[in-house]
């Protein structure tokens, strides 16, 4: 699902794609904050709905699970080439944004396939999958993931680990890392052991921060809590999709 202001014909707009691909997890059209400033600000937002989510059945959802996790990164990879292909956007005006599985998803796109996006956000993450299991709810995902202690199921957990796919010498994208303090169901060190690893690896010039909310939770937070942090992935997107704001969002004249 995409929305953008202006219409067809406005060329490639600074872009945010948007995705899960878990846990059997839909994400339908609804109302998002987030997005709609996005667009009203002049951008273009995207939902990817990939393998491993709810969209089309029990099927769908173990298509994108265990040994076939990649496949979700690969159909996250396809709807990015569409969008430039197609003339929406282009690799240094895309963002791609995600959290918890989703920040999973979105850091193993960008690290697989670096040259395709200019930015990543990604909030509350796994992404040391070799060690997921040893902390917070990670013991209960093994139905979901595979398990380390399974030779087998190891070796494709590290090749979808985005913490064991970071190599020097590659020009990451941006990156900001997000982690609640107060997180039980995904400890922070996968966002801080992710972020230290692609701020010694990366030869470019973007930025890799990493953001910690001293009071939140993994899904929950207080209203303002939440305006900031939206308000900051979108400065974030903003500055490395080099989107500026045509229209006047405080609602003055």
């Amino acid at each position: 699902d995409a929305g953008e202001t202006g219409g067809a014909g406005h060329g490639r707009r600074p872009c945010i794609l948007h995705g899960y691909g878990g846990f059997g997890v839909s994400i339908p059209p609804s109302y998002n904050p987030l997005a709609l400033a996005w667009v009203a600000a002049g951008g273009t937002f995207v939902i990817a709905q990939v393998r491993g989510g709810g969209e089309r059945g029990a099927r769908w959802h173990r298509a994108g699970t265990r040994a076939g996790k990649q496949r979700v990164v690969e159909d996250f990879h396809a709807a990015a080439r569409t969008l430039i292909e197609q003339g929406l956007t282009s690799a240094d005006r895309l963002a791609v944004f995600g959290g918890s599985n989703g920040g999973l998803l979105v850091a193993a796109a960008a690290v697989q396939r670096p040259e395709l996006f200019a930015a990543v956000v990604s909030a509350s993450p796994l992404l040391d999958m070799v060690r997921y299991e040893r902390s917070g709810l990670g013991a209960a995902w093994r139905s979901e993931y595979g398990s380390a202690d399974e030779p087998d199921e190891l070796a494709w957990l590290l090749a979808l680990s985005p913490y064991h796919r970071v190599q020097p010498g590659v020009a990451y994208p941006a990156a900001l890392f997000s982690v609640a303090a107060g997180d039980v169901r995904v400890d922070p060190f996968h966002a801080r052991k992710m972020c230290a690893a692609l701020q010694w690896a990366t030869v470019g010039a973007r930025p890799v921060l990493l953001r910690t909310d001293p009071e939140a939770g993994h899904a929950r937070r207080a209203v303002s809590s939440s305006v900031t942090m939206n308000a900051e992935v979108l400065a974030f997107c903003a500055d490395q999709t080099g989107l500026r704001a045509e229209v006047d969002v405080s609602g003055s004249s």
